[in-house]
């Protein structure tokens, strides 16, 4: 272990990570309410533009497993420049798709790469940030990711007014994942820069920082310590899975509804981004429940929020009022996910081995990734062989048979501490 003498000071993580990872967001938060909208306009149906949307998760999920390892090979800023690199392909690929099946190429890719930035940015906070201030960080992280993704849909708003196309927004993202690469590239050595650096040995006994060895352990090994660790993850972990599954399904779901029921490319972007100044403004909230009233005081009330929300659309698609009843989901729904900020993430520190966390919370992740991936597919499918309708009331249902999951196994496994 080694440590320089220099203090720890916020503005030194501002630029190397909090600055690229608002650039980053912003530019995905841009994307994702037009993703159906540019599908159909391909030639997609409305099933098929769901499974386009769907490969962002999917693409997110595969790129979990070698992330890990990626980032322990290349070093944190390495990566997430290359990861910022690798997006700017997947864009150009969809802004140049003549064809939903490139398209849906594209947006996997993007995928891919959000999945090695976000694991990179993770390691260079926990490298970096010393324990005393690392919680206060990781939340300023979470908070500016929700923040891009409430202005990402504004701009997406003013570029279809100005260019006239729904495809205008994937050069949002072009130019953000650029400006960050760039300012990475830009910096200085963050050895140099940072007051603590803790490093450790890899399994390979190469010298690696306390950030870097955290996400190799996370990749090593993943299923075997799924298997290890069956009981909580087929127990809870389902619960984590079906908030994984609602929070994803949230994201597919209003962008295919606003186009399923005629809403205009611009109006739908600026719904959703007024929607997620909800969800911004939340997060912050959602710890103070969680730390005076334990998890389930958060967890609960956000899955049946999102239930209910999903409940309101499989029953309004064909009312006369269906645009305001879409209005009110979408606000309805970024309130409750505004409400569950932060709780995998919580979960999954309160579960893991204290001694040896990293195999534990990768395996937990990873479980929530899989109803991320999966609630998509399902939407998509319901929406091929039946109606929307029938995939948001399936949604909801999955919401509500969560709640009932996280009430029953968060008091078991994460009690609320003793004061």
């Amino acid at each position: 272990m080694s440590t320089s003498e220099l203090p720890f000071r916020w503005r030194s993580i501002a630029l190397p990570a909090l600055l690229p990872t608002l650039l980053f967001s912003i530019g995905e938060g841009a994307i994702i309410p037009i993703i159906p909208i540019v599908s159909g306009n391909l030639g997609a149906t409305l099933a098929l533009a769901g499974l386009i949307s769907a490969l962002l998760m999917i693409g997110e999920l595969v790129g979990d497993i070698p992330s890990g390892w990626l980032v322990s090979r290349i070093g944190e800023r390495p990566a997430m420049i290359g990861a910022s690199l690798l997006s700017v392909i997947g864009l150009v690929l969809c802004v140049l798709a003549p064809n939903p099946v490139a398209l849906g190429l594209g947006i996997f890719l993007i995928g891919l790469a959000t999945a090695v930035f976000a694991l990179a940015r993770h390691a260079f906070m926990t490298s970096f940030v010393p324990i005393s201030h690392r919680a206060r960080a990781l939340s300023t992280l979470g908070g500016i990711f929700r923040f891009g993704f409430f202005v990402g849909p504004f701009l997406t708003a003013l570029a279809i007014e100005l260019t006239g196309t729904a495809a205008s927004a994937f050069w949002i993202h072009i130019v953000a994942c650029l400006a960050a690469a760039a300012l990475l590239i830009a910096l200085r050595d963050p050895t140099k820069s940072f007051g603590v650096l803790r490093t450790e040995r890899g399994e390979d006994g190469k010298q690696l920082r306390e950030g870097e060895a955290l996400v190799a352990k996370e990749a090593t090994g993943l299923f075997r310590t799924m298997y290890e660790k069956r009981g909580v993850l087929g127990k809870l972990g389902t619960g984590a899975a079906l908030i994984g599954a609602m929070r994803a399904s949230r994201a597919v779901i209003l962008p295919l509804w606003a186009l399923s029921i005629g809403i205009s490319e611009t109006n739908t972007a600026l719904i959703i981004g007024i929607a997620g100044a909800a969800d911004f403004a939340l997060f912050y909230a959602s710890g103070q429940i969680m730390d005076r009233w334990g998890r389930l005081a958060s967890a609960l009330p956000s899955m049946i929020g999102l239930g209910v929300g999903h409940f309101v659309l499989a029953f309004s698609h064909d009312l006369t009022s269906n645009v305001q009843w879409f209005v009110f989901a979408a606000m309805f729904m970024s309130v409750a996910n505004g409400l569950g900020s932060g709780i995998l993430m919580t979960l999954g520190a309160d579960l893991a081995d204290k001694t040896n966390p990293a195999p534990f919370l990768g395996a937990w992740r990873f479980t929530g990734g899989l109803g991320g991936a999966g609630a998509p597919l399902l939407v998509s499918g319901l929406t091929a062989v039946a109606t929307i309708s029938l995939a948001a009331g399936a949604m909801g249902v999955l919401g509500l048979v969560g709640a009932g999951i996280l009430a029953r196994y968060i008091p078991r496994y994460a009690p609320r501490p003793k004061k």
